[in-house]
């Protein structure tokens, strides 16, 4: 079964009866006219702030710093759905333990809203089929070493294709075994990888990775926990789109239809937010087409590819790199493969998701005589954002700008 839809909700449910008590009581203070809205994540919460206004309580599940690639509803959250009148997700390609949270609610009043539904375009990035792996705490060590190496640089999730780079620590270390277990298979010794760095280029499984500290007679020291290298390839899927503001206008009138069917009464309050908003996002649009209509370069550098849908409805070209950590500091050969292709495509900037720049990302820039940028997926509400009370619009304007330096 897909580890993505295992998760072990049932015993949540054991604690389910007292958090619901805390939640009605917390309901209690709001306003008996207001509805009780569960968002997912930042994209979402937005989109349903923007319309329900002030007659609507809404809350968000997945917040700042959290990544919605590793989330797992908790019990409050649960129960917080249970007690709500309408719960809003984008897609089980972006929620992908959505259906596990759907499956554990028994409400017949719940209004549940998936603003991929009935979207102007189906398009999508066909990319390969992923096989993952079960529960970490099922895989056996490869030996009995105390748990003291650290490992640094596994990220949130890779895509096939993508070069992981991982780093171990341990200061009494002389010499590293690095192993890895695919699905299936047994403990493999990684006979190329002899200290503590551990580079591989992904194909389309998850597979998981130990490191063992030796000491100089080649003597077993210590060994690092078993980390899990999980490739999301969005099950050939991109979820990004809220980030193409057409299709965000189209969710955002996913979001009204549901509103008006549970609260008929408030039907013109709601269209007119809704209208104010997608006027708004057509603007954004607008300003989008005029920046990159006339553009000679047409592509762009990324580390994660998230914005396809934006180079999907503008007509640029987006070119991941993927694999790079800002734990671990690139190799020289991994560098020279960067090099190769920011002269090959001729960018100038190679874009990180939100957040600021780290050395590692000066790094790259310096040894390839670029710069870096930040784009926001949006996949999480940044410190910068919350910060400076930004929103969407906002910081799809900073994303024009900052797309502006490539394309041109």
């Amino acid at each position: 079964m897909n580890f993505k839809k295992k998760h072990l909700l049932m015993p949540i449910l054991l604690v389910m009866l007292v958090l619901s008590a805390c939640t009605d009581e917390s309901s209690d203070e709001a306003s008996d006219n207001q509805l009780s809205i569960i968002t997912s994540f930042f994209p979402v919460y937005e989109f349903t702030q923007k319309v329900a206004g002030d007659k609507a309580d809404i809350s968000m599940m997945i917040g700042s710093g959290v990544d919605p690639h590793g989330y797992e509803p908790s019990a409050q959250n649960i129960a917080e759905v249970s007690n709500a009148d309408m719960l809003v997700y984008s897609s089980e390609d972006m929620e992908f333990w959505i259906s596990s949270l759907l499956n554990t609610i028994e409400s017949d009043d719940l209004k549940v809203v998936r603003t991929a539904d009935g979207l102007e375009s189906d398009q999508h990035y066909e990319v390969a089929t992923t096989e993952v792996l079960a529960d970490n705490d099922a895989v056996e060590s490869v030996s009995d070493a105390p748990y003291d190496v650290t490992v640094l640089g596994v990220a949130g999730h890779y895509h096939s294709g993508d070069n992981v780079t991982l780093a171990a620590q341990y200061d009494e270390a002389d010499e590293w075994q690095w192993f890895t277990k695919h699905i299936g298979q047994d403990w493999e010794l990684m006979t190329d990888q002899t200290d503590g760095r551990f580079e591989y280029e992904l194909e389309s499984d998850d597979f998981y990775v130990q490191a063992v500290a030796l000491n100089a007679e080649g003597e077993e020291l210590a060994q690092s926990e078993v980390e899990r290298i999980h490739i999301d390839d969005h099950e050939g899927e991109d979820p990004h789109i809220w980030l193409d503001p057409i299709l965000a206008q189209d969710q955002v009138r996913q979001i009204e239809e549901a509103l008006i069917e549970i609260d008929p009464d408030n039907e013109a309050y709601y269209s007119e937010n809704a209208q104010q908003f997608i006027d708004e996002l057509q603007e954004l649009h607008e300003d989008y087409e005029e920046a990159f209509e006339q553009a000679e370069n047409r592509t762009f550098v990324v580390q994660h590819q998230a914005f396809g849908y934006i180079a999907a409805r503008y007509n640029l070209e987006q070119v991941a790199i993927g694999g790079l950590s800002t734990e671990v500091e690139p190799s020289p050969s991994r560098i020279a493969e960067i090099n190769s292709l920011v002269n090959e495509v001729n960018v100038p900037v190679i874009y990180y998701q939100q957040g600021a720049d780290s050395s590692i990302a000066q790094t790259v820039a310096d040894e390839t005589g670029t710069e870096t940028a930040v784009l926001h997926d949006l996949e999480t509400l940044s410190d910068e954002l919350r910060e400076n009370d930004l929103g969407y619009i906002e910081a799809m304007r900073e994303n024009l700008e900052a797309l502006k330096i490539s394309i041109n």
